[in-house]
């Protein structure tokens, strides 16, 4: 059981940390929740403790890990065929699977479609999420300020596609 203190991720919303641990009743039925604090966008989120792992709650990545997503920034992007449609389903269900690489991706990807050619509303508002889920997560793993990992996530990609 995570206790006050966590710092956690929520998949398709972000890092956090446990601000609490809540009874609620809901439907004549008394629950535990955990009350998550999100940084950024200042969310509080409350998220039923015996349903955590089955929405995919889970630590903050290691520095191994960092690594991982590290190089996942640095590499070439794919590049996605289709309608913006598609493509936007294809990386919203990359996304919600919680895996910080998953996300790095998607990121990288739409940051550097978008250099090229501008991309829909659509995949702009998925590529803005998929940067604010990296950067939440990367400050806690690496102990940085958000506007820190914001201009070290851009040299990197920059750098990524310039090779």
């Amino acid at each position: 059981m995570l206790k006050v203190g966590d710092r956690v991720v929520y998949p398709m919303h972000g890092a956090g940390v446990i601000a609490g641990i809540e009874q609620c009743e809901v439907l004549g039925e008394d629950k535990s929740y955990y009350v998550l604090k999100l940084p950024m966008g200042n969310l509080k989120v409350m998220i039923p403790v015996d349903n955590a792992d089955h929405i995919g709650l889970r630590d903050i990545i290691s520095e191994e890990q960092v690594q991982e997503v590290l190089q996942v920034l640095r590499s070439k992007p794919e590049r996605m065929m289709g309608s913006w449609n598609k493509r936007f389903h294809a990386n919203l269900e990359r996304m919600k699977t919680g895996n910080l690489c998953d996300v790095a991706a998607v990121a990288r990807n739409l940051i550097q479609q978008d250099k090229q050619r501008r991309i829909s509303s659509g995949e702009k508002r998925l590529m803005d999420l998929a940067k604010q889920i990296l950067v939440s997560e990367l400050v806690y793993a690496c102990e940085k300020e958000p506007d820190e990992v914001e201009k070290w996530l851009k040299e990197l990609v920059l750098k990524g596609s310039a090779g």
